[in-house]
């Protein structure tokens, strides 16, 4: 007889391989970290002998759940902000929480939660994108389970990196550092079309090409989303990233709520996996993904729960019956996403679906042993039907509930036995958690007083963290500069016109910033008004930082619509203090060097403090930075501006060096 560590028998083994083998009683053998064989009970017993067997006492014994998609440190901020539109709830919340609170022990921590709270309900695999991935990895590790662990890249500051190339160079070291481990698989994540470049894109898909490991990101999760690439790029959320050639790499797409059929063949072609999140698209009123069409045309789709700050459980039981339910009602077809081919959904399929199923999803010989064991003899879930072969599967999905989930063993090692946590120690966890807990409520009361979340409360509020580049020359006529723009190395894109009223309101706590109140005026060439927008904006730290020949570095601001009076402002805001400037703005976007710039021709008209040349660039990294500043420098000198005069300052301070404090 062969030789194994473990025996599991007396069970009903769902394999949930190509054939959907079951076996009742059947019986599984392992040896170290992978199955040795799957079978009936009669079958294994003759032909194996163990060290250990465990009578599974008629349970279900099948492979552990695998949550394709979240973000497992958010467990710390689950129910942080709930009922909010998806934009308010990232940029309003959860960013400006993280940028205060995330970092390694924070990360950890929440980690440990989302692991104790995954083992107990039958995850055995999850994919996770989020920031400080290393420690992350290593807290996954520690309680023995298996994930794609993959570093955010974003086209902003985050919480562990001051630009996306650092970003970057995390990623790749981290890469380095756990290609090869057991249980974890390193990857890239550039976030989403809205937060990433094309520079970003481009990087993250080498990097996970040169290692052969997946990307992460999210496609078309909102209509926002979806409408702004179509506006701004003529063109759908998948061809738009096909293009910056994402689908070189191994992607994981999460969400894809607004992707038509054609985008789902791109997908299916690229041999892209999609991650499904029902609970979190519901809670967040994202949309219904067509998973029923994309599994018709072969698409390979998981299940995940999304982050716990906006599902708000990690629990995989709850939301595999919600796939199921969603597609039928979203279809009006009760026979859609029926239980066997959701179940393969959080198994088997999703295990293809994020590029794993080499190692696991199913219970076949070779693969690893990661497994859970399911009681369906519960109060809830009896009694039980055998007339139909696909009951059992319908047991799992429409009526188990986590708490019926025993035993789960990943790689080959019990990490729950009995419904005993073996690696967590779940009380110190929750107790840690609260502590953050109070720690976070601290800083959300204080800021509740803030003029930013006054800001998201009444409006629709944004927040865009780019920066830009920027310089301001004093000049003499403003027409020179206007003929000046008609030079051959110059490509002028569009022209505006504007009358702009700013009210500037200062606040006895300083670090509150200031809020702007800004009245646009759209002139025409007869001179005329035809169109008055009004506008909030929320601005902090007049500079970030200051390059060669005064170029300012900047970050763009919270904005919102001004849907009110200024009265109104004035009275809910309460300023200690006001400023009023009134300019004439002729605006010019150019090219100049293949590179985009906003000229603002600006005449200071209250105060009466003269004209000025300003001009600005994107950009989104330090190194861009530099280049850009180089360039606003040669583009003033082709101008014929002088640099003798060069105001490193916003209009604001422009003015306040010229008003009487009082």
């Amino acid at each position: 007889m062969k030789q194994a560590k473990w025996i599991l028998k007396n069970a009903v083994v769902l394999t949930m391989d190509e054939d959907f083998n079951l076996y009742k009683p059947g019986a599984v053998a392992i040896a170290g970290d992978s199955i040795l064989a799957v079978g009936s009970q009669d079958e294994i017993l003759q032909a194996y002998q163990a060290e250990n067997t465990l009578d599974c006492q008629g349970k279900i014994l099948m492979p552990g759940l695998i949550n394709a998609h979240t973000h497992a440190p958010m467990t710390l901020l689950r129910g942080l902000a709930d009922d909010l539109r998806l934009d308010v709830w990232l940029m309003g919340y959860m960013m400006p929480v993280e940028r205060e609170f995330v970092s390694p022990e924070f990360v950890r921590l929440g980690t440990q939660l989302a692991c104790a709270e995954s083992i107990r309900s039958g995850v055995t695999t999850f994919v996770d994108m989020y920031y400080f991935e290393q420690d992350i990895a290593e807290a996954t590790a520690e309680a023995g389970l298996r994930a794609i662990c993959a570093q955010t890249v974003l086209k902003f500051p985050t919480p562990d990196a001051y630009s996306y190339e650092e970003s970057l160079a995390a990623a790749e070291e981290f890469i380095k550092a756990w290609k090869d481990h057991p249980l974890i698989i390193p990857s890239v994540a550039p976030h989403a079309p809205y937060t990433c470049t094309d520079e970003i894109y481009f990087a993250c898909t080498q990097l996970a090409q040169k290692y052969d490991v997946p990307l992460h990101t999210h496609i078309a999760e909102t209509a926002i989303e979806v409408e702004n690439i179509r506006k701004e790029y003529g063109m759908p959320v998948v061809p738009f990233v096909r293009k910056r050639g994402l689908f070189d790499a191994k992607v994981i797409a999460a969400h894809c709520v607004h992707i038509d059929e054609g985008e789902m063949r791109t997908l299916k072609n690229a041999g892209a996996g999609v991650a499904h999140n029902p609970s979190s698209n519901l809670k967040l009123a994202s949309g219904f993904a067509n998973v029923t069409r994309m599994l018709e045309l072969g698409l390979n789709v998981g299940i995940g729960t999304d982050g716990p700050a906006s599902n708000n459980d990690l629990d995989m039981i709850e939301e595999i019956r919600l796939a199921s339910m969603i597609a039928k009602c979203a279809s009006g077809d009760p026979t859609a996403l029926p239980a066997r081919q959701t179940l393969a959904m959080a198994t088997s399929l999703g295990a293809k679906a994020i590029h794993m199923d080499h190692l696991t999803g199913s219970l076949v010989p070779g693969k690893r042993a990661d497994l859970i064991l399911i009681g369906i003899d519960e109060l809830h879930n009896s009694p039980s039907f055998t007339h139909n072969s696909d009951g059992v599967y319908a047991q799992i999905i429409y009526a188990a509930k986590s708490t019926d989930i025993s035993h789960v063993m990943v790689n080959g090692q019990w990490l729950m036995r009995d419904r005993n946590l073996l690696t967590l120690d779940e009380r110190q966890l929750i107790q840690d958690a609260q502590a953050y807990a109070k720690k976070i409520d601290a800083f959300l009361i204080k800021r509740e007083r803030s003029v930013l979340s006054k800001l998201i409360a009444i409006g629709e509020t944004t927040e865009e963290e780019s920066f830009e580049v920027q310089s301001k020359i004093r000049i003499n006529d403003p027409e020179t500069i206007i003929n000046a723009l008609a030079k051959e190395a110059i490509k002028i894109e569009y022209t505006r016109h504007y009358h702009e009223y700013d009210t500037y309101f200062f606040f006895e706590d300083e670090s509150e910033g200031r809020l702007r109140y800004r009245e646009d005026e759209f002139i025409n060439e007869k001179g005329e008004v035809t169109n008055v927008r009004g506008r909030l904006t929320v601005v902090g730290a007049t500079s970030e930082d200051t390059f060669e020949h005064d170029v300012m570095l900047s970050r763009s601001r919270f904005l919102a619509s001004a849907t009110h009076s200024l009265r109104f402002y004035r009275e809910y805001f309460a300023p200690s203090r006001e400023i009023d400037i009134e300019k004439n703005r002729r605006r010019f976007k150019i090219q100049f060097k293949g590179i985009d710039f906003y000229i603002n021709i600006d005449t200071l008209i209250n105060p009466n403090l003269g004209h000025f040349l300003e001009v600005k660039s994107r950009t989104w990294s330090r190194e861009d930075a530099v280049r850009k500043s180089k360039a606003i420098r040669e583009l003033i000198e082709y101008l014929g501006a002088s640099s003798e005069i060069v105001e490193a300052q916003d209009y604001i301070e422009i003015v306040l060096a010229h008003v009487s404090p009082d």
